[in-house]
């Protein structure tokens, strides 16, 4: 299991027919926020819920991981984006085997879909494509990713056009075609708390 923070995302969706700013200030603690769905890809229990956390940095509150899992994921299913951005801040806290931030999207369903993440524990960037449940690297590169530290990963995708930023700085550059159409997007798992900042425009 990992631990992390996730404090804010943004998403753009050049297609999308509205804009909102969707964060968990207003949520109560303890749950699920409404409209999000949770799942694990592979075996295991996630369990995301709304948390306090006074060191976020938009405050006060944060979506928190504590469960288990092989590739826990939480979604907002109301989103149905082809092309845009998705950006989140993080801070990874602990985990032996992961402790990395991640977003997802053209999601399909929890075995279909994009994840992009910076891990902390190997200080890398990394792009997937997960198909039929089975992860599958596109890409990596050695990147800083501090312990404890908040950090900005920001993925642009536009048709086959994928790009992975950290902390402004753009690691991946890349084609791929292997998720196709629109899907939603949300969160991955190698963290434990997330505060998310959304927006579709």
């Amino acid at each position: 299991m990992t631990k992390a923070c996730i404090t804010a995302a943004s998403i753009f969706a050049a297609s999308a027919a509205f804009a909102e700013t969707i964060n968990f200030d207003s949520d109560s603690p303890g749950a699920l926020p409404a409209g999000w769905e949770q799942g694990v890809t592979g075996k295991g229990s996630p369990k995301w819920a709304v948390r306090a956390d006074p060191g976020a940095p938009s405050k006060p509150n944060v979506l928190e991981q504590s469960g288990s899992g092989t590739f826990p994921w939480c979604v907002l299913r109301k989103t149905s984006i082809e092309n845009g951005f998705v950006e989140v801040r993080f801070k990874a806290l602990s985990g032996s085997e992961d402790q990395a931030g991640g977003v997802v999207w053209r999601w399909k369903d929890g075995n279909n879909y994009y994840v992009a993440r910076a891990n902390a524990l190997e200080n890398n960037v990394s792009l997937y494509h997960t198909t039929n449940g089975r992860r599958n690297t596109i890409k990596y590169v050695d990147a800083p990713v501090a312990k404890n530290a908040w950090h900005t990963l920001r993925v642009e995708f536009s048709g086959k056009r994928i790009k992975v930023a950290l902390d402004g700085k753009t690691y991946i550059e890349q084609e791929d075609a292997h998720m196709t159409g629109a899907g939603a997007v949300g969160l991955w798992d190698g963290v434990r708390r997330l505060q998310l900042r959304f927006s579709v425009a």
